[in-house]
């Protein structure tokens, strides 16, 4: 059906307007059922925290990803568990060892100092696609908004390809509060300084999805998507519900 007048969405292989999900462990019979339908909605892989440490058939799943075009990588946590145990070197060479090329730099458990992890993307960039992550996991941990902006700058700066704004899995840290309420003050100022196209905001559930879609406009830039909620998301995006019903090719705050 293509008779509807809809928000024009990006296509093919998108550089903003991603959605990128979390993989928290999806059989790979499951998943090949699901990315026969819905790949064409998905740009990102997320193997969830540490858990591809410990997935089964790992390399059939990242295989399956890059068929249908889709960029797997691993979660923070495993990146933050490898500095802990000054593994670094041998994670960057099991990544290229399975031909993974996005790789997450974040301080989300740990408290890394800036400036070291904005030396390590230095060094990577060249061969990683660098997507840092900006806040932390403890919701009772408050950043102050200039220092969101101005730590955000410095990634983009230093060669990060996209910086993920923390929500967690849950949606109860980071840019939300306690109770799940989005932090609109600092999301307005960070939409208002920083371009968009470049922010992946977590937002686990189709509540938070929406909050985005009508802030930001249909093609922002999403993540920690589950895998059953991508087309829900899809149809958010394109003003196919009530809550997003009256958004316009016009309202696509994001330019085209």
């Amino acid at each position: 059906m293509e008779f509807l007048e809809l928000p024009k969405r990006t296509t093919g292989n998108r550089t903003y307007g991603l959605t990128s999900v979390i993989d928290l462990g999806t059989p790979l019979e499951e998943l090949k059922s699901i990315l026969n339908d819905y790949s064409s909605m998905i740009d990102i892989a997320k193997m969830g925290f540490g858990s591809a440490y410990v997935t089964p058939n790992l390399k059939e799943k990242i295989e399956l990803y890059k068929r249908y075009n889709i960029h797997p990588y691993f979660g923070g946590t495993l990146f933050e568990k490898c500095y802990h145990q000054n593994k670094i070197p041998e994670y960057l060479m099991s990544l290229q060892d399975l031909g993974i090329d996005y790789i997450e730099v974040s301080n989300g458990t740990l408290n890394i100092p800036l400036q070291e992890r904005l030396d390590l993307i230095a060094q990577i960039k060249k061969d990683f696609c660098v997507i840092a992550e900006v806040g932390s996991k403890d919701s009772n941990k408050e950043m102050a908004i200039s220092q969101w902006k101005d730590e955000i700058k410095q990634f983009l700066e230093a060669g990060c390809q996209y910086v993920i704004t923390e929500g967690r899995d849950s949606g109860t840290a980071g840019i939300y509060e306690k109770n799940g309420n989005v932090k609109g003050n600092l999301i307005s100022e960070l939409i208002k300084d920083i371009d968009s196209k470049k922010i992946i905001f977590e937002a686990p559930t189709p509540k938070h999805q929406m909050y985005f879609i009508k802030e930001v406009g249909a093609n922002v830039n999403v993540g920690n998507v589950k895998l059953t909620d991508v087309l829900v998301l899809e149809a958010q995006r394109c003003g196919l519900r009530s809550e997003t019903f009256y958004l316009e090719d016009s309202e696509c705050k994001l330019p085209l």
